[in-house]
């Protein structure tokens, strides 16, 4: 039975769940572009003069572009879209001149090339009146009204696009059955029966981000900071990710959750930014699930997010484990290039725990290298682990890669790597992962410097930190 008509049977689930449920079953997320959709794109342009159009539809959290014209984007953040505006409204929305709009006038609306001054959104609907996605008109310049007569020709273009929709869901209805035999499409789609907890709590924005420090291990100046989700269960109190990442993992959630997680620490960045001056010399690094760097589309994703926060690429760094990598090395390459074009920076996590590590650093455009604390925390039982952790900091070296090892816990690890040269680190040692508050008290002190374990300073920093995750596992993260 289609996901659909499992929607409409159960009157428990909601709107937006039903929607999803539609949406799903086009299976037209993460697919190639198609010709009927380029023709209404290209149709549309014509007809109204138009800089740029984009025919999205939208998941959870970001909004793939099936069809462009005039700017090439596969994907945007869904957050203040302009398709939440249209869902919003249930039906267009016509903006002739952004700066004199209510709504819009504070925000900046930038595609890749284009500053945008005037659009019309109207909705692209399932056979059974779902809001899928948008078809969007831009404009560099503020434009006349819309009349009736233009807007009805926009509407039809987008039913049109709608039929199309229809087409695709009916395909994947006689895949499903037997029916005929068709191609696969390459699909990253959500799994849209999911963990209902985890879907509530994305809605009622139960996550939070907490960062630990990176430092350098000469100065003890903090350097970075890592950005760790955790979840504020309204009923067993504070969880790490390994109490909830694998059950977003199998219910499909894990790919908006991801996408949160990227779109709040590069809000966070831009708090920073705007109340404390010096910290553009400080870089976030975000984990990166695998579903999230599959996406053909994410480096559009990065560069739309970084373009609304207003914030320096060089600021954010995105963190991928060795296993994300190994499925397709072609794509892996050409998703890496992209987001290295953006200038973000690019970490290998993990680090001698997954396969093939040396054939991936000769093969992909890494910056920094994160060695795992599974070998940094057996340094202090002998001299073998002490030459492997040595072995991969020289492998670095040689690369031209920073490395910044992990869990570090003593005195004794931490002068091990200084004098094997490692120029930076994270762990207990210096600090643990805390609330945006407690971290940005850190970021205030004296040229951004902890003091050292056991001073009364320390003691003082810490006590007024992070003392809501004593007792949680380095491994939890």
């Amino acid at each position: 039975m289609a996901q659909v008509e499992l929607f409409a049977q159960n009157p428990g689930w909601n709107q937006e769940e039903a929607r999803l449920a539609a949406l799903a079953a086009t299976a037209i997320l993460d697919t190639a572009q198609e010709p009927a959709f380029d023709v209404i794109t290209r149709l549309t342009a014509e007809y109204f003069h138009a800089d740029a159009v984009l025919l999205g539809f939208a998941d959870e959290s970001r909004v793939w572009i099936k069809s462009c014209w005039g700017e090439v984007v596969r994907e945007l953040p869904r957050y203040q879209s302009i398709f939440d505006e249209v869902l919003a409204e249930d039906g267009p929305v016509i903006v002739p001149d952004v700066a004199k709009h209510p709504r819009f006038a504070e925000r900046r609306m930038v595609l890749r090339h284009l500053e945008v001054a005037s659009f019309a959104s109207v909705p692209v609907r399932s056979y059974d009146g779902y809001i899928l996605g948008v078809l969007t008109v831009f404009g560099r310049r503020p434009r006349h009204k819309m009349a009736p007569d233009e807007l009805r020709t926009l509407e039809g273009l987008a039913e049109m696009a709608a039929s199309q929709l229809e087409l695709c869901r009916l395909r994947g209805c006689l895949h499903e059955r037997g029916l005929q035999p068709v191609r696969a499409a390459k699909s990253n789609s959500v799994n849209y029966s999911g963990d209902p907890d985890l879907r509530a709590a994305l809605e009622q924005r139960q996550f939070v981000l907490y960062y630990q420090p990176e430092i350098e291990l000469a100065t003890r100046r903090i350097v970075g900071l890592e950005a760790l989700i955790r979840w504020r269960h309204p009923v067993r109190g504070l969880l790490t990710p390994a109490d909830f990442i694998p059950a977003a993992e199998r219910s499909g959630m894990i790919l908006p959750i991801g996408d949160w997680v990227l779109s709040e620490a590069c809000h966070q960045i831009q708090q920073w930014n705007h109340e404390h001056s010096g910290l553009d010399n400080v870089r976030v690094y975000v984990n990166l699930s695998a579903e999230q760097f599959s996406r053909e589309g994410l480096a559009d994703h990065v560069e739309a997010l970084l373009m609304r926060s207003g914030i320096s690429s060089w600021q954010l760094g995105l963190e991928m484990t060795e296993s994300s990598l190994i499925s397709d090395p072609r794509t892996t390459l050409e998703v890496l290039g992209t987001l290295r074009q953006l200038g973000v920076s690019l970490l290998i996590d993990d680090f001698g725990t997954g396969y093939s590590s040396l054939n991936h650093l000769h093969a992909f455009p890494f910056d920094v290298l994160k060695i795992d604390q599974s070998f940094v925390s057996r340094m202090n039982g002998g001299e073998q682990p002490v030459q492997i952790v040595k072995t991969i900091v020289e492998l670095a070296r040689v690369m031209g890669m920073d490395v910044v090892a992990e869990g570090i816990e003593t005195e004794t690890q931490h002068r091990l790597l200084r004098e094997m040269g490692c120029r930076y680190g994270q762990g207990f040692l210096y600090a643990k992962p805390m609330t945006v508050e407690s971290v940005t008290q850190l970021l205030r002190l004296p040229g951004r410097v902890l003091p050292d374990p056991g001073s009364a300073e320390r003691r003082e920093t810490e006590g007024s930190g992070s003392c809501e995750l004593q007792g949680v596992p380095i491994r939890a993260r």
